[in-house]
């Protein structure tokens, strides 16, 4: 308790007793043991009535030890058990677990990883893909303000995400690994990776990299192969040694139909050669007869031009074209959709000319836009601009035209608007709502209409290059961004009948990432429905194996994930279980399994991840040495910290009743003796 407030207690209690003996020791009738019962009642009223005016705090101080957190992670990779030492991995768990003197000295935790970080609950080594970074960046930020150091079990294998080695300067916890798998080098000869674009063109050719390794001492010569079925489309001799482990192979195949074009590539076998599954490959291309041709039409330089040619263009159905809205007037015809980019008078001809041909088109205003022009050119929406404002975007959850995942809209950076209210003539569907300084407004930022068999959107608001660029920055991918795009354009390039049930689903997959099937349902009023049952049957066209499962519900579309398909061809149905409403298709699930490519633990990168952090590095066969070099470590000591608790007398809210009682008693005993 403060000193003031000790002061302010006695000048209470002298003040409440100089009432209390006005009133009942002052020139009283009563007799002596009435005005002691009245004085002490009225003493005690107002000694409390100013003590709660005062409200003194009290101060109240506990102390507790604090054990460091020892966080123990646990590859749960398909790698572990490939490399046979699952059972390892797992005896070492039990003995981290078991182990008194550590449960004792810190508070120990399990998570395991594969491609995310999980509660490690149970451990399948099944995980197709590994991520060893998500994990680490996750666990220093959780304990950034704790004493924290991380045990991790793993090959050091990692194929997916960001490369762990990079990260290691920003972790704050000392990382400790230890270190699954054969250190031995064999011989070993592999395809590590092969890049090909995911479609091509009829009677194109397309290009295929493919990158090869060696592991050994010796010369070898080896004979690479590309097949389609039985039939040998490429082949070539590869000479490899110490010197020269590596290879690049570029090199073009034929794209002859139309339709998903399966491909097996294979490194010939060294005499010896251990791992066997890394010599082949298969993969594949979907070739199409013609590509989607997007206009993109300014007469200004704009970072967003760019933005947008390399989003539009990271779907390889699309080629994108840049020209002036004179140069725009050549083969107009040719294009399915054109994207108008802050017009201007020198876009009236262009205008006329995409009415005449009944174009579809992407309109985008900004700060340079003449909307006195734009307003007389078209009759869909009218604006009164006239100065410049930065708004956000809101995803309209109940937009309905086509699937739409929240990107994070409202946390990306504002675009430049025109303020002003933007009024639509006709029937529109607003797809990003405009925020102003955290409050959402009534204005679409981006919005979609038609016209007959036109479709047209608009965005109102320049500057889009930072949501790319910022999307970049928050996923390390341009991907969620550019999914967004490509959403968008394909709805307004397509000439597609409007259906109840549209179902979005790719032609082929690898076994190693996500097999995701999308679909809407709209009812007979084309408006989504959130309510309906779908259900996806999957069969395996090899084994005539026959699966049904349901979709879920996600913002405005459903969707399934088929991730646990084994490779092979399936034909799918999905159907509305109210309605007799169903569309089916096809898909093929290539198998890669890229947690079987390695050979060895990655013994030097988890050295310098352990240097890089103050840790250090062990193998499963002595790890036990962990346990002494973490008791014996003075960085992981128990800490005495102290809380403070700060009480104040109003948080007594017994006084309040003892205040009342004390009232009512003076009341009803002065009424009882007569003295009311």
């Amino acid at each position: 308790m403060h000193e003031n407030s000790l002061l302010y207690i006695i000048l209470a209690a002298f003040v409440a007793l100089s009432i209390a003996s006005f009133f009942y020791g002052y020139k009283s009738k009563l007799s002596v043991k009435l005005r002691w019962l009245f004085g002490a009642l009225r003493f005690l009223s107002i000694f409390i009535l100013l003590l709660l005016l005062i409200n003194p705090k009290f101060y109240n101080t506990s102390y507790y030890n604090e054990k460091p957190v020892l966080t123990v992670l646990i590859d749960n990779s398909e790698s572990v058990s490939y490399l046979e030492r699952s059972q390892e991995t797992q005896n070492a768990v039990n003995f981290i677990k078991n182990n008194d003197a550590l449960q004792n000295r810190f508070d120990v935790s399990f998570y395991s990883f594969g491609e995310s970080l999980n509660t490690a609950d149970s451990l399948s080594f099944s995980e197709k893909q590994t991520s060893l970074s998500q994990p680490l960046l996750s666990l220093n930020e959780v304990n950034k303000n704790k004493v924290a150091p991380i045990i991790v079990l793993t090959d050091g294998n990692q194929t997916y995400g960001a490369d762990y080695e990079f990260i290691s300067q920003s972790l704050k916890q000392p990382v400790y690994p230890i270190i699954l798998g054969d250190t031995i080098t064999y011989k070993d000869v592999s395809i590590s990776r092969i890049n090909a674009n995911r479609y091509a063109y009829l009677n194109n050719e397309f290009p295929v990299e493919v990158f090869l390794l060696y592991s050994g001492n010796t010369s070898e010569n080896a004979t690479f192969t590309v097949k389609q079925g039985t039939s040998t489309v490429y082949q070539q001799t590869i000479q490899f040694s110490e010197s020269q482990s590596s290879q690049v192979l570029n090199f073009t195949l034929p794209a002859n139909r139309v339709g998903v074009q399966k491909y097996t590539a294979e490194i010939g076998k060294l005499q010896n050669e251990k791992n066997k599954v890394n010599n082949k490959s298969v993969f594949a291309v979907e070739v199409i007869d013609e590509a989607t041709n997007i206009l993109l039409v300014s007469d200004i330089i704009h970072p967003d031009i760019g933005a947008l040619k390399k989003s539009i263009g990271s779907n390889e159905q699309r080629k994108v074209t840049i020209a002036s809205p004179e140069e725009a007037l050549n083969d107009l015809e040719d294009y399915q959709l054109v994207v108008l980019y802050q017009p201007t008078s020198r876009f009236t001809e262009l205008f006329n000319k995409i009415e005449q041909l009944s174009l579809n088109y992407f309109l985008i205003t900004g700060s340079q836009t003449n909307w006195t022009f734009l307003n007389r050119i078209q009759s869909h929406f009218t604006k009164s601009a006239y100065s410049t404002e930065e708004v956000q975007g809101v995803l309209n959850t109940a937009y309905s035209l086509f699937s739409v995942e929240d990107i994070g809209f409202n946390n990306l950076p504002p675009l430049k608007s025109s303020l002003g209210d933007l009024t639509f003539e006709g029937a529109h569907e607003v797809l990003l709502k405009q925020q102003i300084l955290g409050i959402t407004t009534e204005n679409a930022l981006l919005s979609t209409y038609e016209e007959g068999s036109q479709r047209h959107a608009l965005l109102d608001g320049e500057n889009i290059w930072k949501w790319r660029a910022n999307v970049y920055l928050k996923n390390t991918s341009f991907n969620p961004f550019d999914d967004f795009i490509s959403n968008l354009v394909q709805y307004l390039a397509s000439d597609k009948n409007k259906t109840r049930l549209d179902v979005e689903a790719s032609s082929f997959y690898y076994n190693n990432g996500d097999i995701r099937v999308k679909a809407q349902f709209f009812d007979k009023n084309y408006v989504f429905n959130n309510r309906a049952s779908l259900n996806i049957t999957v069969k395996n066209i090899e084994t005539e194996q026959t699966n049904t499962f349901p979709l879920l519900l996600k913002s405005n579309f459903y969707e399934v994930n088929l991730s646990n398909l084994e490779p092979g061809d399936y034909t799918y149905t999905v159907s509305v279980t109210e309605e007799p409403l169903s569309v089916s298709g096809s898909f093929s699930v290539l198998e890669f399994n890229v947690e079987q490519q390695f050979l060895n633990a990655n013994v030097d990168k988890l050295s310098r991840l352990s240097n890089a952090t103050n840790g250090a590095h062990y193998f499963i066969d002595n790890f036990s040495e962990l346990e002494q070099d973490l008791l014996n470590d003075t960085r992981y000591e128990t800490i005495q910290k102290s809380e403070q608790k700060i009480v104040t007398l109003l948080d007594w809210k017994i006084l309040l009743f003892v205040l009342v009682a004390i009232l009512a008693i003076e009341w009803f005993s002065r009424k009882y003796f007569g003295l009311i």
